[in-house]
């Protein structure tokens, strides 16, 4: 008994979890646009992805970036807004990321930093409650955009994505940024519908004119 209703839970689960990701990938299909295809928006929302332990991004972030920094050479937006985590001294994801950026020739009147970008929602939030984004295009890898532009259409901004795959990522962090996508898109649910959680916020700080 104990084992059957052990197997039924594990299966309602994976069912949940499925049904989540799968939602987020329909919804995301038709607001993805290669770099090329993409309609001009005033800004561009880059998520953070991790530092490396000297403090410089990770490949996947700087891939964030880079796309970030060719999307505005290419004049389709005007502002980069980097959010990432900040939550220790020495640990400052939008700080590095600007710092990529600048060395890539991106003028620093083009960047604004977000320190309490901690998880894709709270990022989303802050950008329409603080810095008073309507619209942006999100730049992240391709594993991640369904959920980010759920979100973020969810909460109040009109946001499409582009994808920063610049490269083939290792097989094992592949696995374990779609495992992670997975719970992190019920999660997204449940922030969305259920908990409705305010992340860190402050004064407003409009971005744009």
């Amino acid at each position: 008994m104990f084992s059957r209703l052990l197997l039924g839970l594990i299966l309602t689960a994976i069912v949940l979890l499925s049904a989540a990701r799968i939602v987020t990938a329909r919804y995301a299909r038709s607001r993805l646009y290669s770099p090329e295809e993409a309609p001009a928006r005033r800004a561009a929302i880059v998520f953070g992805a991790g530092l490396r332990q000297d403090g410089s991004p990770t490949a996947i972030l700087r891939d964030r970036v880079e796309m970030a920094a060719r999307l505005y050479f290419e004049g389709r937006v005007e502002r980069l807004l980097f959010s990432g985590d900040n939550r220790f001294v020495d640990y400052n994801e939008p700080a590095a990321m600007r710092q990529y950026a600048l060395a890539l020739g991106v003028p620093p009147e083009a960047i604004v930093l977000d320190y309490a970008g901690r998880r894709t929602y709270d990022t989303c939030y802050r950008a329409r409650h603080i810095f008073r984004l309507e619209q942006a295009i999100l730049v992240t890898q391709t594993f991640h955009l369904p959920r980010a532009i759920y979100t973020c259409n969810r909460l109040g901004l009109e946001a499409i994505g582009v994808a920063s795959d610049f490269r083939t990522y290792p097989s094992v962090s592949m696995l374990y940024w779609n495992t992670r996508e997975v719970l992190a898109t019920a999660g997204a649910f449940w922030d969305l519908y259920l908990v409705h959680p305010l992340p860190v916020l402050g004064e407003e700080e409009p971005i744009l004119p």
